[in-house]
């Protein structure tokens, strides 16, 4: 590049930066300026994370060729919870591949929450002695996730370790793992067991994938949970700081039970009443009562992904109302003691992921608005242009080729092909932070339960073929 050539570009860029604002109403430039500092903090903390990430790859390789990671599995006892609330199409499925999970001590719990469709049918079709079925019914039957799951745990250490072959079972080797109904739990899934060898250790979350990936908008969603689990989670593995994700979660029962609360029904259990997002919450608070949080990058968990638009909304405006609600844990966080200061910084950032969202959504907005009633009339050039779509799209490329880890100039361009796919799909489904804030100011709590897919009998599991 010549000196002339860099001179021209930066006095471009320098025009562009002093009279980016011009014309705009003066109650619009805080809102542009917040949310520059916002972007740039985000860019900032995506490379941070990216680079730990990268570390935490490269100790995973190392532990998989020493065959760390495969050893230790048989001193726990783990313990699958499968809620399961009208899941006839998929339940089958789902626990005849934890029937094929290849740990030493084992036991499948099923809470059938009230189901009114066929599961209990299929359930009890299934012959399988670690399994136990746990049928709740009206009035106590429906009261969401949260209490579906405590009451198996309450079960746990009433039956499970209250009689039997586990009976007095310590409660730091047993490994609680919450499975959802279309979940296909990865059968070497006691490699978690390394990272529970350390004591600190309260929660560890699977990788998830989608297994029907048939269509752009599945594909899109595969790419959004392997940004999040390898760049974010991986990234915060170091600290001790990733969260949970509620299919494919790990947790020592030591862990729930030091972090159990009172319910209004005076009920006790680890998971609080009325979260949308009852995973997010638990895995913050392990955090601030001491535990520490890891991801894996070896041991997966897969889904069923949505191919309805329509559906995705309602089930994402879910997710994102639940990350309003656990806002009442940023003085908590704050106040933390057990992470140093750079992860607690991380830990509020994360907690302000929907305000950021919400307010660089509304610089979107307003930036498409002034342009086009001609309000706003920046100096741009092809560079600017250019430059401005380069820092834009960079955190998504970034995450994408990171997450697919794949060698080969072929595989590079394939990587940037599907980043701008997972772009376009995040810009897709950006209204449901400004939908889940409404619903959480309303005070509205609903929620339309996710209808699954039936399976195709060549992917069903063997309990699919035996029920």
């Amino acid at each position: 590049m010549s000196w002339a050539a860099f001179s021209q570009w930066f006095g471009e860029i320098v025009d562009f930066v002093s009279h980016i604002y011009d014309g705009l109403p003066i109650w619009a430039l805080p809102i542009f300026l917040v949310a520059v500092v916002l972007v740039a903090i985000s860019t900032i903390s995506l490379f941070i994370l990216g680079i730990r990430a990268g570390s935490q790859l490269r100790r995973a390789a190392r532990a998989d060729a020493s065959g760390a990671d495969l050893a230790g599995e048989h001193e726990y006892l783990w313990v699958f919870m499968v809620p399961a609330l009208n899941e006839e199409t998929v339940i089958a499925d789902s626990v005849g591949r934890l029937t094929e999970v290849q740990v030493t001590h084992k036991r499948i719990l099923v809470i059938n929450d009230g189901s009114d469709d066929g599961t209990g049918e299929v359930l009890a079709g299934i012959s399988e002695p670690d399994l136990t079925v746990l049928t709740r019914v009206a009035p106590n039957a429906r009261q969401g996730k949260s209490e579906a799951l405590n009451d198996a745990w309450r079960y746990l250490h009433r039956v499970v370790l209250g009689e039997g072959r586990y009976r007095g079972w310590d409660p730091a080797r047993v490994i609680v793992t919450i499975v959802d109904a279309d979940g296909r739990l990865d059968r070497m899934a006691g490699r978690a067991a390394r990272f529970f060898d350390d004591e600190r250790v309260g929660g560890v979350q699977s990788q998830v994938r989608i297994y029907n990936r048939g269509g752009l908008v599945t594909v899109a969603q595969d790419l959004e949970f392997g940004v999040f689990g390898t760049v974010f989670q991986l990234g915060r593995t170091g600290w001790g700081t990733a969260n949970m994700g509620g299919n494919g979660q790990f947790n020592r029962l030591a862990a729930l039970d030091d972090i159990a609360v009172e319910d209004a029904e005076g009920r006790i259990g680890p998971w609080r009443a009325g979260r949308l997002t009852e995973d997010q919450d638990i895995g913050l608070r392990l955090i601030q009562a001491g535990w520490r949080g890891a991801q894996s990058s070896k041991v997966i968990i897969e889904q069923q992904g949505l191919h309805s638009l329509r559906a995705l909304y309602r089930q994402r405006t879910r997710w994102a109302q639940g990350g309003w609600q656990v806002l009442d844990l940023l003085g908590p966080t704050a106040r933390n003691r057990h992470v140093g200061f750079g992860p607690k910084l991380d830990q509020l950032w994360y907690l302000l992921t929907p305000v950021v969202q919400a307010w660089v959504g509304l610089s979107v907005v307003l930036s498409i608005v002034f342009l086009t009633t001609g309000i706003s009339r920046p100096p741009l050039t092809v560079f600017i242009v250019v430059l401005a779509y380069v820092f834009s799209a960079m955190p998504g490329v970034i995450g994408v080729l990171l997450a697919r880890r794949r060698s080969g100039i072929g595989e590079f361009f394939v990587g940037l092909l599907l980043a701008h796919l997972y772009l376009i799909y995040s810009w897709l489904i950006y209204p449901v932070v400004y939908r889940s804030l409404l619903r959480q100011l309303t005070g509205s709590k609903s929620w339309a339960k996710t209808k699954r897919e039936a399976i195709a009998p060549a992917e069903a599991g063997p309990a699919s073929a035996s029920a």
